[in-house]
């Protein structure tokens, strides 16, 4: 197995649905363009933004299909294939190889949990087995799993198990743990790190590549932030991250995921709806979320795929 490890801004794309929930697979390569122009290198496809556990597993397939499609030579294509049944996942890692993805990635179960971290283990194993020429992130993000405990054990004993684990998507707020992953084994592991609104701390870290849902509307000024940190401008990068945060806030006052898709729409890229059991916002919610969003002059930088 071979791999380039991945630096820069991967976004994790919102899966675009129609107005009666179904998916709109024709806005994939619009999201893949607007991506690229605003200076993000890769898609994490299918995961806790692309409401995965809202899609049946011939749609995952069919958006896997499409964004490879989309991303082909252009963007780094992972898919996220976790699922509570490692049967499902398995299909979903056999056919993510299928259609040519440079990575898959699992979270843990979220319903049957496993009690010890030799069970995760167990579980990341056999998904991963499924597609063993592919490099495997193990994803941890314990707020919507409920899987917690520290990641760095289980990469030292995950390593001895999963022939093709290559590293981890953190989406966790323990920087203490983050960087014990990024220091063992002289750096062997690779660490995106997923929680946009404290990427400054994870780039202290070590971390140099990153994985969120705000990089698909707000990409240039975490890249701003990210070369300016490269250049030594502490003050700078610091700015940037408040910016972020403000971002941020704004996204999780409209529900998250239902805010986010609200501004990609005003952006022109239009994502749709969510589907139950999320919040579909109302016209008047989706105005007052963009007129806020216009507020924040940071954002001005921010293009219209159309308007080109």
């Amino acid at each position: 197995m071979r791999y380039i490890p991945f630096v820069g801004l991967m976004a994790a794309p919102f899966t675009p649905l129609n107005e009666k929930g179904d998916l709109n697979l024709d806005m994939v390569p619009v999201q893949a363009s607007y991506l690229l122009k605003n200076g993000v290198k890769g898609v994490f496809v299918a995961g806790t933004t692309g409401e995965c556990q809202s899609l049946t597993l011939q749609e995952r397939m069919q958006l896997a299909q499409a964004w490879s499609v989309a991303a082909k030579g252009r963007l780094t294509f992972m898919i996220h294939v976790g699922h509570n049944s490692a049967r499902d996942a398995r299909e979903l890692a056999k056919h993510a190889k299928s259609v040519g993805a440079d990575a898959i990635s699992s979270a843990a179960p979220c319903f049957f949990k496993p009690s010890t971290p030799a069970d995760l283990v167990e579980f990341q194993a056999e998904v991963a087995s499924a597609a063993p020429e592919l490099p495997f992130y193990h994803y941890h993000i314990p707020l919507f799993t409920g899987v917690n405990g520290p990641v760095a054990p289980f990469l030292r004993m995950a390593s001895k198990k999963i022939p093709n684990l290559v590293g981890v998507k953190y989406s966790h707020s323990d920087l203490s743990d983050l960087l014990e992953c990024t220091i063992l084994d002289n750096g062997r592991f690779e660490v995106l790190y997923g929680c946009d609104e404290m990427l400054l701390g994870a780039i202290a870290m070590g971390v140099r590549g990153a994985v969120g849902s705000t990089y698909n509307f707000a990409a240039p000024i975490y890249l701003e932030m990210m070369e300016a940190f490269e250049k030594g401008d502490i003050e700078k990068t610091r700015v940037m991250q408040e910016k972020s945060v403000a971002i941020v806030r704004l996204i999780q006052e409209f529900g998250g995921i239902p805010g986010g898709k609200a501004l990609m729409g005003a952006l022109g890229v239009e994502c749709g709806p969510v589907r139950p059991p999320l919040h579909k916002l109302t016209k008047d919610e989706i105005q007052t979320l963009r007129d806020k969003f216009m507020v924040l002059s940071s954002i001005s930088k921010l293009s219209n795929p159309h308007a080109v």
